[in-house]
């Protein structure tokens, strides 16, 4: 169950970047240090979604239908391209941390959870991830699925954490020169595009 082959294979595929990676990075250049703990907290809550579709057989139903799929995929290409657009157009973005408010923390997070939520490759992945490590003699399968996801959820977390702190220890480089500004927003509203595009020819 939590096997070291279960603890560094997660440890791997949460380290790989993807959008919630370059979310949480964006938002810790952009917004500062308290933003990006609210984009990794965002981005791990919309894999929960994913985790209980796969222990309660809904990625299964996702996989065999091709319409749930493909609706869930665009709606996830759309959001990819819109978080391109607003990234492109705001230049406004790079504020003072102070400036963050209680409001501001929760649309980054729940921008940050429909990221994740609006990706069906996600639960796919889990379907195929998470029973591998499940003993195949357990009396109780659900509970180690629910074990399995909890620590993985926690490692993403952990993970995304440093990753937005990271980016903000580069920040005030960042802050103190509008052509670097210029070219971070035109990097990431092109990135977030370009991972729309991929989503758009994904399979099953």
């Amino acid at each position: 169950m939590l096997t070291a082959d279960f603890l560094i294979t997660s440890l791997i595929v949460v380290l790989i970047p993807g959008t919630g990676v370059l979310f949480t990075v964006s938002t810790g250049l952009i917004l500062g240090k308290r933003a990006s703990l609210f984009a990794a907290l965002g981005c791990t809550a919309g894999i929960v979604p994913h985790l209980l579709a796969t222990v309660l057989g809904l990625a299964a139903i996702l996989h065999m239908s091709a319409v749930a799929f493909q609706v869930l995929k665009f709606a996830g290409v759309a959001y990819l391209l819109y978080l391109a657009y607003i990234t492109w157009h705001d230049k406004q973005a790079f504020a003072l941390e102070q400036s963050s408010t209680t409001t501001s923390a929760a649309g980054i997070a729940v921008k940050a959870f429909l990221l994740n939520i609006l990706n069906p490759k996600l639960s796919i992945f889990f379907l195929a991830f998470l029973p591998q490590f499940v003993a195949p003699a357990a009396p109780s399968p659900l509970w180690q699925l629910l074990l399995l996801s909890a620590v993985f959820m926690a490692m993403t977390f952990a993970v995304f954490v440093i990753y937005g702190l990271l980016a903000n220890a580069f920040r005030q480089a960042v802050v103190d020169s509008s052509r670097v500004q210029a070219w971070l927003r035109r990097g990431f509203s092109a990135a977030f595009a370009g991972l729309g595009v991929n989503l758009a020819f994904a399979e099953r």
